[in-house]
């Protein structure tokens, strides 16, 4: 049964002054410091999405800085990551509300239950279908939302591998990253599951995206390096310059190169080109707390936005971006094509996973 709930109209717009920009890179300071933003999303009106992990909130930030925020109808969701949809909104994950979130650009919210409890939905992308996928880490598989909030679900072939990430790749599948057990995971759109180990079972891969060469590049996040698969599971990785960058979130930018985060011990984000170059620049503090880069997107103006969990949002300009370290012109040390498990892959077929189906029903909240 559809449910609905309506939250007053209270988001709050705030125009904040613009932080000291530092090598190329500005930066916007949220109105709560605690708010923790992860996820970013380009729209389709032109502004950047933001989730706010602690302040429960879905942010929106125009490339000139005015930034307006709307609450979620369910308190403590946790709202982690967002992506545009086919149909004009953007999609959201809830860590602890168990929802797939929708907001409208004029902010109007839906969320849609999920059906497994608790599935700790993570990582969310715009499918070649027309719905929005994305995985569950706790649930332990690949979910399915269409437009009218129909979800279906699929379950990964490794126990407890720790769905994350998830991306549209160049075959039409989905590919995600399976951050407890080292491997990446590849599912079409009937629900047939393909698993690829990665040479290390505790390299704990984080964030994915497609490049321009068409290769499935990611982050590891415990073994400092960045890596790419083809789609017949072949795997290339890049040790990273810095120790203990711990790479997180990584996106395409307007230069073709890979952009991704690097922890709080680096307080960096890097862009590595598809020729395996590395280039790492530093990100500022603020209010006497180290940069703590988070995920990342290409934005409308050419610029690479980022969350930073201190409680800001910044942005990049590649052009004008000044190197924090010198540039590493090596290659993969370890060109480390995978075993022949790993090349091939595990399967299994699309009749014996779970897909459980629920009708469209979810609390929806207008702004």
């Amino acid at each position: 049964m559809l449910k609905f709930k309506f939250i007053p109209c209270c988001a709050m717009l705030v125009g904040l002054p613009l932080l000291a920009p530092a090598q190329g890179i500005s930066s916007f300071a949220l109105p709560a410091p605690h708010s923790e933003p992860k996820g970013i999303a380009a729209g389709p009106d032109g502004a950047l999405w933001f989730t706010e992990l602690y302040s429960n909130k879905i942010g929106r930030i125009a490339i000139d800085g005015t930034i307006t925020e709307f609450p979620i109808p369910t308190a403590s969701a946790y709202p982690n990551m967002i992506a545009a949809g086919a149909d004009g909104s953007l999609w959201f994950t809830e860590l602890l509300g168990n929802n797939i979130g929708r907001i409208a650009p004029n902010g109007s919210i839906a969320e849609y239950q999920i059906p497994t409890s608790p599935a700790y939905a993570f990582g969310i992308t715009k499918g070649p279908d027309g719905a929005v996928w994305f995985t569950e880490m706790f649930g332990n598989g690949v979910g399915r939302i269409d437009p009218a909030g129909n979800i279906s679900e699929f379950p990964a072939i490794t126990q407890s591998a720790g769905c994350a990430a998830i991306v549209t790749g160049p075959d039409g599948a989905l590919w995600f990253t399976e951050k407890f057990v080292g491997r990446i995971g590849r599912i079409d759109t009937d629900g047939n599951v393909t698993e690829f180990a990665l040479s290390d079972f505790g390299s704990s891969p984080s964030s994915i995206a497609l490049g321009p060469d068409h290769g499935l590049w990611f982050t590891e996040w415990a073994d400092n390096k960045i890596g790419r698969m083809d789609t017949s599971g072949n795997v290339i990785e890049y040790p990273l310059p810095s120790p203990a960058s711990y790479p997180s979130g990584i996106t395409v930018g307007p230069d073709g190169r890979l952009w991704f985060t690097e922890g709080p011990l680096s307080g960096k984000i890097g862009a590595i080109s598809i020729s395996g170059q590395i280039s790492e620049y530093a990100v500022p503090g603020s209010g006497g707390f180290p940069a703590v880069p988070a995920w990342m997107t290409a934005g409308p103006d050419g610029a690479i936005w980022f969350t930073q969990d201190i409680g800001s949002i910044a942005r990049i300009l590649p052009s004008q971006a000044s190197l924090a370290a010198a540039q590493s012109s090596q290659n993969a040390t370890q060109p480390s094509l995978n075993t022949d498990e790993n090349v091939s892959g595990r399967t299994v077929p699309a009749d014996l996973h779970r897909d459980r189906v629920v009708s469209a029903g979810g609390r929806t909240g207008d702004r």
